[in-house]
């Protein structure tokens, strides 16, 4: 099977802040993020021949490719939208390089926006199941919180260590997203106030959830052999992975609650593509799905930074911080950003492309020379897993 690497390059991407966004609706947002991107290119609309657009939230079914269509003014060019749970914001970016990488297009714009604080849903609201029998009564902090619990007894944690440990997570992603001027919540939190914070659904506090928001990312990916055309310093895609399990893998027999297939399938996908072997040391960065503080350590495991049963000995290192071996959710994450479905794989792949350039907002949060980086999405009840690997140079 083929490899992706270093056949499609992004030249430009933008991002908009991130919150309860009542001054902007998705036009706006959409607009925000687009132009953002067209400028850090240095092209225009008229550059873009096709546009991948993610959305879940649709207000009409249907009305989706509208946004781009009208708002960004892109017309009798081809517009699709997708929708696939968590993993639409990569998946808009996935769809996009594969057909830059087809030849069918040069220059492409991946777009995901979400305006979740407009649904009138506390939390996620499509987290709460689509079968009205399988699933029903099921929420996302109920789902991750069996995870945990199950983490804890599999692998010898009192409740008290398990929480400490998942609560460390929760204090490196708000002291991170505290620099991060487009984050959602910019508040350094201490360990004692995670673990004092009210409980959404045991073991897992206030401070252990992502939160809710609005937000849009955007990318343009071209031909890796026209990105120095664009500019000196494109991003080049190395792997991309992506897998589905059982809609419902908690109801298989055997399931363990701590080993994914989706997430070590699509990871080692990427990492074929990549020519990545040893992850833990390869990678220079990783932006992951925190969606729960649990999703985050589990993450670790499963594409192997950590061996299962270990994380909390590198969490205890600080192995995952800005100063660590390899810094995990150096924007602050799902944790300060929230998670506007659309947006958020979009979002995580330009805090690698940013890192790489040397760009990050404040130089306190600038990595030192990023030469590979991962960007990862993980859905469903759960039970799909995105992954994408950028590289600075090619080769």
């Amino acid at each position: 099977m083929e490899s992706i690497k270093d056949k499609v390059a992004i030249i430009g991407m933008g991002c908009t802040k991130f919150g309860e966004r009542w001054d902007a609706g998705l036009e706006d947002l959409a607009i925000e993020a687009t132009y953002e991107a067209y400028e850090d290119a240095g092209i225009g609309p008229e550059n873009i021949q096709a546009v991948w657009f993610g959305m879940c939230t649709a207000p009409v079914t249907g009305i989706g490719s509208l946004v781009p269509a009208d708002s960004l003014k892109l017309h009798d060019i081809p517009i699709t939208r997708v929708e696939d749970y968590c993993t639409t914001g990569h998946q808009a970016l996935r769809a996009a390089v594969l057909s830059v990488a087809s030849g069918a297009h040069d220059v492409v714009l991946a777009l995901g926006v979400e305006k979740l604080k407009d649904t009138g849903f506390p939390g996620l609201g499509t987290g709460r199941g689509m079968s009205p029998v399988a699933e029903a009564r099921r929420t996302s902090p109920g789902s991750f919180a069996l995870i945990a619990t199950r983490y804890f007894h599999q692998y010898g944690l009192s409740a008290e260590e398990g929480k400490r440990t998942i609560g460390k997570i929760a204090v490196k992603n708000h002291h991170n997203g505290s620099m991060n001027p487009k984050a959602h919540f910019r508040n350094e939190v201490t360990l004692d106030q995670v673990l004092k914070a009210p409980m959404i659904a045991w073991p897992l506090g206030l401070f252990d959830c992502c939160g809710n928001s609005d937000g849009a990312a955007a990318a343009i990916v071209v031909r890796a052999g026209l990105a120095k055309k664009y500019r000196n310093d494109p991003v080049y895609v190395k792997g991309l992975g992506y897998a589905y399990d059982s809609m419902l893998p908690h109801n298989r027999p055997g399931f363990s609650w701590t080993k994914f297939d989706s997430l070590v399938n699509s990871s080692h996908e990427a990492y074929r593509q990549a020519g990545i072997t040893n992850p833990r040391e390869e990678l220079d960065i990783a932006v992951v799905h925190d969606c729960f503080s649990i999703t985050e350590l589990t993450i670790y495991e499963n594409f192997g930074f950590s061996p299962f049963g270990h994380a909390k000995e590198d969490i205890d290192s600080g192995f995952f911080t800005l100063e660590g071996g390899l810094p995990v959710n150096s924007d602050g994450g799902l944790k300060c950003f929230g998670h506007p479905i659309g947006a958020s794989g979009l979002r995580m792949t330009y805090e690698v492309y940013k890192q790489m350039q040397g760009k990050a907002q404040l130089p306190a949060r600038q990595l030192k020379d990023v030469k590979l980086g991962l960007s990862h999405t993980f859905g469903g009840p759960p039970m799909i897993s995105a992954v994408a690997i950028f590289g600075r140079e090619k080769g």
